[in-house]
């Protein structure tokens, strides 16, 4: 439209029209005269915005996830830190009471051979100083440990110190080849020596060549002049194997050890020997014992109620025998007097016989 004199008015018009009816419909408030063609607009109207609103929803909705993919981003992130939070809690829980079973076993077995120890946690494992098979612990001179000091945890053997520094030393692992130690047949004085293979097993060579052993049997450390290298008493491992070659001058056996070498964590280096050779005593009970034991645990508390119950049945059969006594020496009128009844009146009535008065 061009602008012309009569576009202005028309112009000018529709604007104070406008702002007439903005003053009527603030100055009426709630009862405003343009409610009524409000209410009919809006229900003209409704229906064409809800489809319009359809039609660019998923403009909108795409152009507000571009918006809040920052946010959400966010929040995946902080979703992800927490579940790593959360794997690492559970981890450090299971790794906590790993520990605390570790420390327990290894206080027992130092209890029970008497061993004077200081506890130690392997801090690196490798070959170093030209050996194999070694573990470095975060105990050293400062803590009162020198070397050729025997080293063992909850299970058993774990090898000796070779070399000692200010605050870290290494072990050398009984698994290692050059590793040997002297060893005892439990329940007897069978010597021999065990060598390290380089993997979970141990060469063990029996001095004596016609030595009575078998699959299942233990071995413990003998010991040494000083109680070093090693102390005696300390579990090595059981018998796997019994190499059966005649006309050797010793008889070799295969030794699965206790100790699992790969999987070290928890160690204590014996500082101060027992003053008597614990010999067994340092070795877990087998299971066939635990389960006898368990038994006889059992039976024992079973016939300790069995004796309980045969008491109060004999007591209960006194109470009864001196009732029935009772009732045996009473007699009730229109019964037969029992003999104890007729040796009373015959007694009675001989006192009668001796009374003048009766004679009379």
């Amino acid at each position: 439209m061009r602008d012309t004199r009569e576009s202005r008015l028309l112009l000018v018009l529709l604007v104070s029209i406008a702002f007439a009816l903005i003053t009527m419909d603030i100055r009426g408030g709630d009862n405003s005269p343009l409610n009524g063609p409000r209410e009919a607009t809006a229900a003209f109207f409704g229906p064409v915005e809800n489809g319009v609103a359809s039609a660019v929803d998923p403009v909108g909705n795409a152009i507000a996830a571009v918006r809040e993919s920052g946010g959400r981003h966010d929040r995946i992130s902080e979703l992800e830190r927490e579940n790593a939070e959360l794997r690492q809690q559970l981890g450090s829980d299971a790794h906590r009471d790993s520990r605390i079973q570790q420390l327990d076993d290894l206080l027992q077995t130092a209890g029970a051979g008497q061993y004077g120890i200081v506890g130690a946690q392997v801090i690196a494992i490798g070959a170093t100083q030209g050996f194999s098979w070694t573990v470095t612990i975060d105990a050293g001179s400062r803590d009162g440990i020198a070397r050729d000091m025997t080293v063992l945890n909850g299970d058993g053997l774990v090898g000796r110190v070779t070399t000692v520094g200010p605050s870290t030393s290494t072990v050398l692992l009984a698994n290692d080849p050059g590793f040997t130690v002297g060893t005892r047949l439990e329940g007897g004085d069978e010597l021999g020596f065990a060598t390290g293979r380089g993997d979970n097993a141990l060469d063990v060579q029996l001095l004596n060549q016609a030595a009575q052993v078998k699959k299942g049997d233990r071995l413990v450390t003998f010991g040494s002049a000083e109680d070093k290298p090693f102390v005696p008493g300390v579990p090595v491992g059981e018998v796997i194997n019994v190499d059966r070659t005649a006309g050797d001058l010793t008889r070799t056996v295969q030794v699965r050890p206790y100790v699992a070498f790969t999987r070290l964590d928890l160690v204590g280096v014996v500082v101060e020997p027992p003053r008597e050779n614990p010999r067994d005593t340092v070795l877990p009970p087998r299971p066939e014992d635990e389960k006898k034991s368990a038994d006889d645990e059992s039976d024992k508390k079973t016939d300790q109620g069995d004796g309980s119950g045969a008491g109060d049945e004999g007591e209960d059969g006194t109470e009864d025998g001196t009732e029935d006594g009772g009732v045996q020496n009473r007699t009730t009128p229109g019964e037969s007097p029992g003999p104890g009844d007729s040796n009373a009146r015959r007694e009675q009535d001989a006192d009668q016989d001796d009374d003048p008065a009766t004679r009379n």
